[in-house]
């Protein structure tokens, strides 16, 4: 079920608006909520770790049965987890040092998960700038799916007909993410200019992509080796994936030329996902994305402590606050890309251009 706090709102002036995010900062600020938590960082790393220990005990322990299937399930959400600690120390979250959150996301990252923080950095960097805006949002770049209307034009034959259907494509496609991922990673460095220890990343990122496989297949043959990589992959994909689409597909676009306040902007174009503790857990503290937003370096379990001075903030001026459940998000997502591939021109209420223009909001 989807709560969405839609008051009407005066005319909307970029500039006249900017004060706002800073006097929400000052209250966070005196709530104590941005200092490290490195504590609670170094838990989840141990209690990672030991999973990840006992994962690879039960796959070379196991032997030839297809309960090694679920070893394999276990070892995609798990490389999801690490891949949350890599995002957070990208984001400096971890340490107050710059440098160790650094190194801590560059190991992490490339040797555990098999990505490259150089490409990731400069990716979800520009997603946090600009989320939701066309042109300069790659999240919603161009490419097998369509998320801007019109952008489907001039697909024809088996890609024309998957933009019309894209949205029952959506999770399918997801199983193959780890391959996009994978794929990035290795691309980018070598590829991209200026990649700080870039043969070191490399280095890092081949052991994992090409070392973790080979010690399966050496362990259960080629025939078991081969189904476990298949469910390891498609369950790293759609958690992975799962745990971001959530929240900002189907929610506000924002034209390129648009000049939109930073608070706005954040707050509009994302959403949250109810579901308490455990959805925080599975989804490393992504269900709340909003709050991660407006303070990308603010630690993960600092959010849910800052989620209700953020709600009381926007009902006090006007702003859009979304929260869904995840299956009611994945229905929005669904339907949304399924009527931009047919080619709605406006293929979803969009609260953003009514809120900014000061115009009524439909429930």
């Amino acid at each position: 079920m989807t709560t969405t706090v839609e008051p009407a709102a005066p005319p909307y002036r970029a500039a006249a608006h900017t004060r706002d995010y800073f006097e929400l900062s000052r209250r966070v600020k005196e709530a104590g909520l941005m200092g490290r938590n490195v504590r609670s960082y170094m838990v989840r790393t141990a209690v990672l770790a030991a999973a990840l220990l006992g994962a690879f005990a039960l796959l070379l322990t196991l032997g030839g049965t297809w309960w090694q299937l679920a070893v394999a399930a276990l070892f995609g959400i798990l490389f999801t987890q690490a891949a949350f600690l890599g995002h957070d120390a990208a984001h400096q979250q971890v340490f107050s040092n710059g440098r160790r959150n650094e190194w801590f996301s560059r190991i992490v990252g490339s040797f555990v998960v098999g990505l490259s923080i150089a490409w990731w950095n400069r990716k979800h960097n520009k997603h946090h700038a600009h989320p939701n805006t066309i042109g300069r949002d790659g999240d919603i770049a161009g490419g097998v799916l369509v998320f801007v209307p019109g952008d489907q034009e001039g697909r024809t034959g088996f890609m024309g007909w998957l933009a019309r259907h894209q949205g029952y494509a959506f999770i399918p496609l997801l199983s193959l993410f780890a391959f996009v991922l994978h794929y990035e990673a290795i691309s980018s460095l070598l590829r991209q200019d200026r990649v700080k220890h870039r043969a070191l990343e490399l280095t890092l990122v081949l052991v994992r992509i090409l070392g973790f496989p080979a010690l399966v297949l050496i362990t259960l043959g080629p025939g078991l080796g081969a189904a476990f990589l298949a469910v390891q992959f498609a369950v790293f994909g759609i958690t992975m994936g799962g745990s971001f689409a959530p929240n900002h597909k189907g929610m506000a676009l924002i034209p390129k030329d648009l000049e939109v306040d930073f608070l706005r902007r954040q707050v509009l174009t994302s959403r949250n996902i109810t579901g308490g503790r455990l959805m925080n857990i599975a989804m490393g503290g992504l269900d709340l994305q909003i709050e991660h937003h407006l303070f990308p370096r603010m630690p993960s379990a600092n959010l849910r402590k800052v989620q209700p001075i953020v709600k009381e903030f926007c009902a006090e001026r006007g702003i859009t606050y979304t929260e869904t459940d995840l299956v009611s998000s994945y229905r929005v997502i669904i339907r949304y890309l399924n009527r931009v591939g047919l080619g709605y021109a406006d293929p979803m209420d969009c609260p953003l251009a009514s809120q900014l223009r000061g115009a009524p909001l439909s429930a």
